[in-house]
Protein backbone atom coordinates (compact mmCIF):
# COMPACT_ATOMS: atom_id res chain seq x y z
CA UNK A 1 0.00 0.00 0.00
CA UNK A 2 3.11 2.16 0.70
CA UNK A 3 4.65 1.81 -2.73
CA UNK A 4 1.06 2.92 -4.33
CA UNK A 5 0.80 6.01 -2.45
CA UNK A 6 4.68 6.80 -3.16
CA UNK A 7 3.89 6.17 -6.76
CA UNK A 8 0.78 8.39 -7.17
CA UNK A 9 2.92 11.17 -5.56
CA UNK A 10 5.84 11.04 -7.41
CA UNK A 11 2.95 11.00 -10.50
CA UNK A 12 1.17 13.82 -9.40
CA UNK A 13 4.41 15.68 -8.54
CA UNK A 14 5.91 15.15 -11.77
CA UNK A 15 2.87 16.27 -13.75
CA UNK A 16 2.63 19.56 -12.04
CA UNK A 17 5.94 20.34 -12.83
CA UNK A 18 5.49 19.15 -16.06
CA UNK A 19 2.28 21.75 -16.95
CA UNK A 20 3.97 24.54 -15.11
CA UNK A 21 7.21 23.53 -17.67
CA UNK A 22 5.07 23.98 -20.65
CA UNK A 23 3.34 27.03 -19.58
CA UNK A 24 6.18 28.89 -18.88
CA UNK A 25 8.23 27.97 -22.01
CA UNK A 26 8.27 30.26 -25.08
CA UNK A 27 6.88 33.07 -22.69
CA UNK A 28 8.24 36.62 -24.03
CA UNK A 29 8.78 38.18 -20.40
CA UNK A 30 10.74 41.00 -18.99
CA UNK A 31 13.96 39.95 -16.94
CA UNK A 32 15.61 42.05 -14.09
CA UNK A 33 18.92 41.09 -14.82
CA UNK A 34 18.94 42.21 -18.04
CA UNK A 35 18.60 45.72 -17.56
CA UNK A 36 21.56 47.37 -19.18
CA UNK A 37 22.87 44.59 -21.82
CA UNK A 38 23.37 45.73 -25.06
CA UNK A 39 24.26 44.02 -27.94
CA UNK A 40 25.97 46.16 -30.91
CA UNK A 41 26.63 45.36 -34.40
CA UNK A 42 29.64 43.94 -34.28
CA UNK A 43 28.89 41.19 -31.79
CA UNK A 44 25.81 40.36 -33.81
CA UNK A 45 27.74 40.09 -36.68
CA UNK A 46 24.89 42.17 -38.60
CA UNK A 47 23.29 45.14 -38.74
CA UNK A 48 20.39 46.26 -35.37
CA UNK A 49 17.07 46.99 -37.24
CA UNK A 50 15.70 50.02 -37.50
CA UNK A 51 12.74 49.74 -34.62
CA UNK A 52 13.90 46.33 -33.24
CA UNK A 53 16.24 43.19 -33.72
CA UNK A 54 15.08 39.70 -33.17
CA UNK A 55 18.32 37.75 -31.98
CA UNK A 56 17.63 33.85 -31.69
CA UNK A 57 20.40 31.90 -29.75
CA UNK A 58 20.60 28.48 -31.15
CA UNK A 59 22.28 25.03 -32.05
CA UNK A 60 22.77 22.64 -33.98
CA UNK A 61 20.97 19.93 -32.80
CA UNK A 62 17.98 21.60 -31.20
CA UNK A 63 14.38 20.89 -33.06
CA UNK A 64 12.80 23.96 -31.43
CA UNK A 65 15.36 25.96 -33.01
CA UNK A 66 13.77 25.10 -36.60
CA UNK A 67 10.62 25.97 -35.39
CA UNK A 68 11.66 29.11 -33.54
CA UNK A 69 13.45 30.68 -36.60
CA UNK A 70 10.48 30.13 -38.79
CA UNK A 71 8.61 31.81 -36.59
CA UNK A 72 11.18 34.45 -36.21
CA UNK A 73 11.58 34.64 -39.75
CA UNK A 74 8.07 35.45 -40.57
CA UNK A 75 7.43 38.53 -37.73
CA UNK A 76 10.44 39.94 -39.54
CA UNK A 77 9.23 39.69 -42.54
CA UNK A 78 5.79 41.19 -41.15
CA UNK A 79 6.71 43.96 -39.29
CA UNK A 80 8.61 46.66 -41.36
CA UNK A 81 12.25 47.54 -39.52
CA UNK A 82 11.98 44.57 -37.64
CA UNK A 83 15.74 42.24 -38.46
CA UNK A 84 16.11 38.17 -37.54
CA UNK A 85 19.12 37.42 -36.48
CA UNK A 86 20.47 33.90 -35.33
CA UNK A 87 23.76 33.07 -33.29
CA UNK A 88 25.39 29.32 -32.71
CA UNK A 89 25.33 29.17 -28.98
CA UNK A 90 28.29 26.78 -28.91
CA UNK A 91 30.32 29.36 -31.29
CA UNK A 92 29.45 32.01 -29.44
CA UNK A 93 30.52 30.60 -25.59
CA UNK A 94 31.66 34.12 -24.38
CA UNK A 95 28.36 35.67 -25.57
CA UNK A 96 26.43 32.95 -24.29
CA UNK A 97 28.30 33.28 -20.78
CA UNK A 98 27.69 37.20 -20.82
CA UNK A 99 24.21 37.08 -21.75
CA UNK A 100 23.58 33.70 -19.14
CA UNK A 101 21.95 32.13 -22.32
CA UNK A 102 20.92 28.60 -20.45
CA UNK A 103 19.17 26.92 -23.01
CA UNK A 104 18.34 26.84 -26.80
CA UNK A 105 16.32 28.24 -28.06
CA UNK A 106 16.51 31.35 -26.55
CA UNK A 107 15.03 34.79 -28.05
CA UNK A 108 15.86 38.37 -26.56
CA UNK A 109 13.81 40.98 -28.60
CA UNK A 110 16.35 44.35 -28.80
CA UNK A 111 15.34 47.63 -29.05
CA UNK A 112 16.46 49.93 -32.24
CA UNK A 113 19.79 50.73 -29.69
CA UNK A 114 20.52 47.32 -29.11
CA UNK A 115 19.23 47.11 -25.72
CA UNK A 116 17.42 43.81 -24.07
CA UNK A 117 13.97 44.48 -23.54
CA UNK A 118 12.15 41.15 -23.50
CA UNK A 119 13.85 37.62 -23.27
CA UNK A 120 12.02 34.21 -24.47
CA UNK A 121 13.15 30.79 -23.28
CA UNK A 122 11.76 28.32 -25.42
CA UNK A 123 9.95 28.72 -28.77
CA UNK A 124 7.70 31.48 -28.44
CA UNK A 125 4.64 31.77 -30.19
CA UNK A 126 3.92 34.61 -33.55
CA UNK A 127 1.18 36.36 -31.24
CA UNK A 128 3.96 36.80 -28.52
CA UNK A 129 6.39 37.88 -30.02
CA UNK A 130 4.72 40.76 -32.14
CA UNK A 131 3.20 42.25 -28.68
CA UNK A 132 6.98 42.36 -27.61
CA UNK A 133 8.05 43.88 -30.41
CA UNK A 134 5.55 46.54 -30.01
CA UNK A 135 6.27 47.32 -26.58
CA UNK A 136 10.07 47.66 -27.49
CA UNK A 137 10.05 50.57 -30.05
Amino acid sequence: MTGLVVCVAVLAVASAYGVLHRRRSGRVRVRGRDDGKRLGAAELGEELGERATLVQFSSAFCAPCRATRRVLVEVAGMVPGVTHVEIDAEDNLDLVRRLDILKTPTVLVLDAGGNVVRRATGQPRKADVIAALGEAV
